[in-house]
């Protein structure tokens, strides 16, 4: 069994003590962080260790974005794509011995407008979902591999508090669930989360820091995702959201999320 586990980690210097409590709780072979905010230099590599990372690849910015990924087993390659002319550090792929590739992905969040005539924010998102689906389409067919991050997308009617609502919501929108479902289909992506948690149920992964109260109002959207090349669908066993850790000290906005595949 291979566990791959994805967060938002919004920090990971601030995340450290949730981090280490995460590890001891759910103890994952592959580990995908987002929104590490913090230089190459200045990554915690040391702690990563101590839980038991023997291999770390690190893709970091200065306070903004980055992408880590840190594994039980030894990398055999470690790689990073240009997406939509986006220069930030928004993409890293490891591959493994077995021949399994594992991406790491960091979307951006697109503004507050949802109007690419008047929010830059919001088509350069859009730009990055177009320019991801034309790189997945040029994959060889039988790839192995294992999409996770932050797609800062919620696709389905139950991947939001109220769908009526978020339409016009970035997240949300038409227009983005479209460019979404585009990346999608370019390698036949299988969504994990799906797959064992049907469709009709509700099911979130982050909760917004202005909710005092964010349990009991439970106004979530699934923003983070792991998807897996259909090639692996046979190999889907589980998912889960760890939603206490977004309640533990010093939260991010975001909730671990594990894929268990039988590898």
């Amino acid at each position: 069994m291979m566990v791959i586990a994805s967060w938002n980690v919004n920090s990971v210097r601030m995340r450290l003590g949730a981090l280490r409590r995460f590890m001891r709780k759910y103890q994952p072979d592959v580990l995908c962080l987002q929104e590490i905010k913090v230089r190459d230099e200045l990554f915690p590599l040391d702690t990563l260790r101590r839980l038991g990372f023997t291999a770390i690849a690190v893709h970091g910015q200065k306070g903004y974005h980055g992408v880590a990924i840190a594994s039980r087993r030894p990398f055999a390659d470690r790689s990073t794509y240009v997406l939509g002319r986006c220069r930030d550090a928004r993409h890293l792929a490891v591959r493994f011995d077995n021949g399994l590739t594992v991406h790491n992905m960091y979307v951006p969040a697109g503004g507050p407008d949802p109007d690419p005539e008047k929010n830059p924010r919001f088509a350069d998102k859009l730009r990055f979902l177009r320019a991801t689906a034309r790189w997945m389409k040029a994959w060889p067919t039988g790839e192995r591999a294992v999409l996770a991050g932050d797609l800062n997308v919620a696709p389905l009617e139950h991947d939001v508090w109220s769908h009526e609502k978020l339409r016009r919501v970035i997240t949300h929108t038409p227009i983005e669930i479209d460019h979404l479902a585009r990346a999608q289909r370019a390698h036949a992506w299988v969504d994990v989360a799906r797959e064992v948690v049907p469709p009709e149920r509700k099911l979130y992964t982050w909760w917004s820091y202005r909710a005092p109260d964010w349990q009991r109002v439970d106004k979530g959207r699934r923003l983070d995702h792991i998807w897996v090349s259909p090639t692996l669908r046979s190999n889907i066993a589980d998912f889960r959201v760890a939603k206490e850790v977004r309640g533990w000290s010093q939260p991010s906005d975001h909730a671990p999320i594990l894929a268990y595949l039988t590898l």
